[in-house]
């Protein structure tokens, strides 16, 4: 970025100018140091640069050291995959994740160093759902497990916004969710999360993925192995219309125990129990009217 603003014959102080930020955060960007640029500030930078897109293009190696080494030949290998299918275990799929279920995830982690990096975590991971919307989309296929839709991380609100959004995604037509239910018993996938990849030379990698672990396998035997015991997932899951009943099932009763009933709602339910037979009217509910006097 130093060698673009200079051949551009532009200071720090007119750089962030144009991008809209203080001269202060163009010096720690071109230092690598203090926060690190979101994804808006590198395409405001791109094009005050006039940089063709080379500093949207290298915005995601900024961020690869905050994701641990076994998860990074996976996202390169994700940033070009054609096919994506994946088993959810415990969490909704990344490239599904809201922006506030993200930053609830990724804040669980044992080993997080700091705010700072769950925030580049959560940019990281957000940016990395554009290729859903972009011509070279891949084709989405999602398998949750029903656990993932009993767990509401984040709260209720953020889950019912989650599992909205997974709604919102299924109408998609590259993407497709299906759940795979408890009553399908146990099945070969059970240790962690699975994720197949279809990368464009026809060729395919497996990652297999628990909490504090990721496992890469490239060798085309033990892929084939893992694709297997995808298939055999995908069968033993509801097909997707059943899948989204269900989805659509468990946000509508999350949320209404989430917002439960106002305190207007409470007072209406009180009033109609206490005019049943043998009830009494709350105080202040209603117009009193005199009791008539004996007559002489």
């Amino acid at each position: 970025m130093r060698r673009l603003r200079k051949a551009a014959g532009l200071t720090q102080a007119e750089l962030g100018r144009l991008t809209h930020v203080v001269s202060t955060r163009i010096t720690q960007i071109e230092r690598a140091s203090g926060a690190k640029p979101t994804l808006e500030l590198a395409r405001a930078l791109d094009a005050a640069l006039e940089a063709d897109q080379l500093l949207v293009e290298l915005w995601p190696y900024v961020y690869r050291e905050a994701f641990p080494d076994w998860s990074r030949a996976f996202m390169a290998h994700s940033e070009r995959a054609v096919g994506v299918n994946q088993y959810a275990a415990h969490v909704v799929p990344g490239l599904l994740q809201t922006e506030g279920y993200a930053r609830a995830v990724l804040s669980m982690d044992a080993m997080l160093d700091g705010q700072g990096q769950l925030e580049e975590r959560v940019a990281a991971r957000l940016r990395r759902q554009d290729r859903l919307g972009s011509p070279e989309r891949p084709e989405l296929w999602a398998i949750l497990d029903e656990a993932v839709l009993q767990r509401p991380i984040g709260g209720l609100a953020v889950f019912h916004d989650q599992l909205a959004q997974l709604l919102d995604a299924a109408t998609e037509r590259h993407i497709t969710v299906q759940v795979l239910p408890f009553e399908a018993g146990g099945h070969e996938a059970m240790g962690g999360s699975l994720t197949m990849l279809a990368l464009p030379d026809g060729s395919e990698v497996a990652y297999t993925e628990g909490a504090d672990y990721g496992h890469l396998i490239e060798d085309p035997p033990n892929v084939l192995r893992y694709k297997v015991i995808y298939d055999r997932l995908r069968a033993a899951a509801l097909p997707p219309t059943m899948s989204l009943d269900m989805i659509r099932s468990a946000m509508e009763g999350d949320y209404r125990a989430a917002k439960g009933p106002s305190r207007s709602e409470r007072r209406r339910l009180a009033q109609e129990q206490l005019q049943q037979p043998g009830g009494r009217r709350l105080r202040g509910s209603s117009r009193r009217h005199p009791r008539p006097r004996p007559r002489p």
